[in-house]
């Protein structure tokens, strides 16, 4: 089943009013131990600037499915993650040290997410990235489950989990988006799926 084509932008937009919400207050870095306004924390969606939106990219089609039928076209593990928002255990996914160059599918709906290039070695445990493919790719939301605030990331065109993304994250965005290998599909600058 497939919704109508919604704009890129307007997506983006939209997720502007799911990320907004106040952090908690903690000591600055000139004075640990003073308790200041500045939030903390997970980086508010301001701070998310995401990659540019093209302007004359075509409408956004998005892929809609019930559960019993992602189950049929996903492993048990794929579905967890995406469906379930599960976590991969640290250290565990196939792509955490993948360092061939290409492009990062979304696993479900084939969405272009990641370009490698813009991935590191975050010693993290999960594959991790500095920013997305461009500004129609992801969606961000508020993640208060096990006890923190954290933003999730989601594929823009079908509401997979894949992970979630941290204001520590090396220049030039100060961003960590910490993906799950399992909701991730790599394509090869040849244009072959690899592993």
């Amino acid at each position: 089943m497939r919704l109508p084509a919604v704009a890129g932008r307007a997506r983006v937009a939209g997720a502007a009013c799911l990320v907004m919400w106040s952090a908690v207050t903690v000591g600055s870095a000139a004075d640990p131990d003073a308790k200041t306004n500045q939030p903390t924390g997970p980086p508010a969606f301001s701070s998310l600037s995401a990659p540019r939106v093209d302007d004359d990219a075509p409408p956004l089609e998005r892929v809609i499915k019930s559960k019993a039928e992602w189950r049929k076209v996903l492993t048990r593990r794929q579905f967890n993650v995406t469906r379930m928002k599960d976590t991969e255990k640290a250290f565990s996914g196939k792509y955490l040290h993948h360092k061939r160059q290409g492009v990062f599918h979304c696993v479900c709906c084939g969405w272009e997410l990641f370009d490698a290039r813009t991935k590191y070695e975050s010693n993290t445990g999960w594959p991790a990235f500095t920013q997305p493919f461009d500004g129609q790719r992801v969606l961000f939301q508020p993640d208060t489950s096990g006890g923190q605030m954290r933003t999730e990331v989601l594929c823009a065109r079908c509401d997979a989990h894949l992970g979630h993304v941290f204001g520590d994250g090396p220049k030039p965005t100060g961003l960590r988006y910490c993906i799950n290998s399992a909701a991730l599909r790599f394509v090869d600058a040849a244009g072959q799926e690899a592993d």
